[in-house]
């Protein structure tokens, strides 16, 4: 099967990126990351884009539609077949997210729908919950919405700060979100009617896949 090609938009850090470009390089995955686009020229993931010999782009995020515009050229250009959004954090242009409806995943440091938009760990410390997390998503225009792919589920702790809670998320974003683009390019994933249906998948103890994989299927 001929691997997937992916493209992966980043705004900051890229820890995402560097993950899925790892999953990538793993005989076990069959996607490939061939285009990474920033919105930032400063951003720290662009060092793991040059690393891995992946072409980067620069695209400033001042306006959605021009974003869009600059955006669409490079993503034909490469043939790309999947966005990853991965720490991008600006608000994509509602026509651009349409067009790639089905084909563009994100993720958010909740439990969605619980907690959207900025400062989701600091929004779950303050409600008091037991358990916070982390999701993928495929992207729709209302932010931080839409059909998901699966969930990683991690305890608040008594003494958990925002800095602590995020690190603890952060660790397990790193394992689901690499394991739902393998499912995605083994084309084992699918919408229907906005929910999403895996076929026979397994995921790490901390995480469920939706709908929750069968007894016994965690991974060590």
């Amino acid at each position: 099967m001929t691997p997937l090609r992916v493209s992966v938009f980043i705004s900051g850090r890229g820890s995402n990126l560097q993950a899925l470009i790892g999953a990538c390089a793993a005989e076990a995955c069959r996607a490939e990351v061939v285009l990474v686009i920033s919105s930032h020229a400063e951003a720290p993931g662009l060092d793991f884009a040059a690393a891995a010999g992946i072409h980067a782009a620069v695209i400033p995020h001042r306006d959605q539609r021009a974003f869009a515009a600059a955006a669409e050229p490079l993503l034909l250009e490469h043939k790309v077949e999947l966005i990853c959004l991965a720490g991008f954090m600006r608000v994509l242009d509602s026509s651009f997210v349409e067009a790639w409806r089905d084909r563009m995943v994100n993720i958010h440091p909740s439990l969605l729908p619980a907690f959207r938009g900025l400062h989701a760990q600091r929004q779950a410390l303050a409600a008091g919950v037991r358990f916070a997390g982390y999701t993928v998503h495929f992207v729709r225009p209302e932010l931080d919405c839409g059909p998901i792919i699966g969930q990683a589920v991690v305890p608040v702790r008594a003494d958990d700060d925002e800095a602590a809670l995020a690190a603890r998320i952060l660790a397990v974003e790193h394992r689901l979100y690499p394991l739902a683009l393998r499912l995605i390019a083994e084309r084992r994933v699918r919408v229907v009617s906005e929910r999403v249906e895996i076929v026979s998948a397994t995921a790490p103890v901390v995480a469920t896949l939706n709908p929750q994989d069968c007894p016994g299927d965690a991974l060590a």
